[in-house]
């Protein structure tokens, strides 16, 4: 790959990453940092709602180049540094409690007025890949980015050469729901928009979706204080939620998933359940399911090595 003609420059946040501004086309810019050497074997992050490039950890990141990956992984469309979809306000606003009821219940979302949907985010991901002439990339996405990869390895097999997904859903009906402690975190918002606000708000739903005992309080603040200075969007979030709801089950993707696929779940998380985990992994023919003891929807520190290494044998295994 050839990183001269997209002007990477150090990053700003994490010393052993370059960054910059990706066109993708369509009037998206994306911003995509990278890691490692080049000639490695590509591994490409993709984050879950609302959740900028800077949520991967840095210890977990180094893990995978260390590994021998050369790592890469970006903000989505509406959030960090990435392109903002804006429209008009809907005449009636969109109902996302509504869209959630429909949703476990196997209803469609589809008339719903939304800005966009997981199959866009798809198509931004393969642009991407396009952009970087990337083929056969070992693709690890997280909750929602984890629903993207799974759209992107169905739909685009040869771009896909080994599919990790981190707790997340194929969003099947009838699947359990959030637990109501985290069920909140998707209904509430800050008090205000001022930084403090924001923080607290920010380590007040870690608390409730992380792993028990393991979330690192003043490690989530440092974090949402970069993410408030890189781009505060809140409206971005939301259009996130909406696109997930929107697209409703992707089973019929999981069915036609071909690729080596490890999935790793928490057993503590209660925003989506180990149960989603499973469904994939049932959905996914030949896929490995891993359950891991006392955590929680987020990669807290004291589990990183081991889904490192939990990745990373799952592609040497199948290389």
């Amino acid at each position: 790959m050839d990183l001269a003609k997209f002007n990477f420059e150090p990053s700003a946040i994490t010393d052993f990453m370059q960054s910059a501004i990706i066109d993708i086309g369509d009037e998206l810019q994306l911003c995509v940092e990278v890691g490692g050497n080049p000639d490695h074997p590509p591994l490409l992050l993709i984050m879950g709602l609302g959740s900028q490039l800077v949520f991967w950890p840095d210890s977990f990141v180094k893990g995978l180049i260390d590994a021998g990956f050369f790592v890469i992984r970006f903000d989505n469309r509406d959030i960090g540094l990435s392109s903002k979809i804006a429209r008009p306000f809907p005449r009636f606003p969109t109902n996302n409690v509504k869209m959630m009821l429909r949703m476990q219940v196997g209803l469609t979302n589809r008339h719903f007025p939304v800005a966009y949907n997981l199959f866009d985010m798809v198509e931004d991901t393969r642009r991407l890949l396009d952009k970087l002439a990337l083929n056969n990339v070992y693709v690890v996405g997280a909750s929602m980015g984890g629903m993207i990869a799974q759209i992107l390895a169905a739909k685009y097999p040869k771009r896909v050469s080994t599919l990790g997904l981190m707790f997340t859903s194929n969003n099947k009906p009838f699947l359990p729901p959030p637990k109501p402690k985290q069920l909140q975190t998707l209904l509430s918002h800050p008090k205000t928009t001022q930084i403090d606000d924001v923080v607290a708000y920010g380590v007040w739903c870690m608390q409730r979706i992380g792993s028990p005992n393991h979330v690192d309080e003043e490690e989530v603040e440092r974090l949402i204080r970069l993410r408030f200075e890189r781009s505060y969007h809140p409206r971005g979030v939301l259009q996130q939620l909406q696109a997930i709801l929107a697209t409703g089950s992707i089973v019929k993707f999981d069915q036609k998933i071909k690729q080596p696929t490890i999935i790793i779940h928490g057993e503590k998380d209660g925003l989506v359940p180990s149960a989603h985990g499973r469904a994939i992994a049932k959905a996914i023919a030949h896929s490995e399911f891993h359950l891991i003891k006392d955590m929680g929807h987020d990669l807290a520190k004291p589990f990183i090595p081991k889904i490192v290494k939990l990745l990373a044998d799952h592609y040497v295994k199948h290389a």
